[in-house]
């Protein structure tokens, strides 16, 4: 494990370019890493997002440069005779975690403070948790390491679960309007869970037809 005081501390930007190419690498490793198109479409990704936004090119560029500084980005050149510039993550360079660590990151990256509950629901193909016991020891083990890679914020009144954030920021302020909805989320989560295999196929349809595309030219 890295031997630095604390983990380095990342905008919002950051975080979101970092948990998706988390996410890609793990659900369309064939297209894995990523070129800028595919990585811009995976942050601006309307579903498993939390906050869903609308970055341009430039944004994410701005973003790889600074995880490449902080070590957690690396810029390969494609395969089969392409020349063009492809991003992958390096977090499991520094911070040797296992799947199921990575997957539980990945997941706070992209959709802010979860319990653990809405992780083991919304996991889907990052990883197979056996249960929910599995997602809570592994939040215990990332919360357990020397340097903590999670932490648990403390329970508001009438929230039946804890939520987990990530600590490669500021752990969040709370916000009693991300709570009231609870209820409506949960009811939604498998039509969400739906609406993201739908996109999921399109991303790797489009990547299909780029790598077509690149290897006819």
């Amino acid at each position: 494990m890295e031997s630095a005081a604390a983990l380095p501390q990342l905008t919002a930007e950051e975080q979101r370019v970092l948990g998706a190419l988390l996410e890609k690498s793990k659900t369309t490793p064939d297209y894995y890493p990523l070129t800028l198109n595919a990585l811009l479409t995976a942050c601006n990704q309307k579903s498993a997002r939390n906050p869903v936004v609308e970055y341009d090119e430039e944004t994410v560029v701005l973003a790889l440069d600074s995880l490449k500084r902080k070590h957690l980005s690396a810029n390969v050149i494609g395969a089969s005779g392409s020349r063009a510039l492809k991003y992958r993550h390096a977090i499991a360079v520094h911070y040797p975690l296992d799947p199921a660590e990575t997957s539980v990151l990945c997941l706070l990256l992209l959709r802010g403070p979860l319990t653990a509950g809405e992780i083991n629901s919304n996991s889907g193909r990052l990883h197979d948790f056996e249960d929910l016991a599995e997602v809570q020891q592994t939040l215990e083990n990332l919360a357990g390491y020397e340097i903590p890679f999670v932490e648990q914020l403390p329970r508001k009144p009438g929230q039946k679960e804890a939520r987990y954030c990530h600590l490669f920021a500021l752990v969040p302020e709370f916000d009693e309007s991300s709570y009231a909805s609870e209820p409506a989320r949960k009811n939604v989560s498998e039509l969400e869970a739906r609406l993201t295999k739908v996109e999921t196929e399109l991303e790797e349809l489009k990547a299909l037809v780029d790598k077509l595309m690149t290897d006819l030219y």
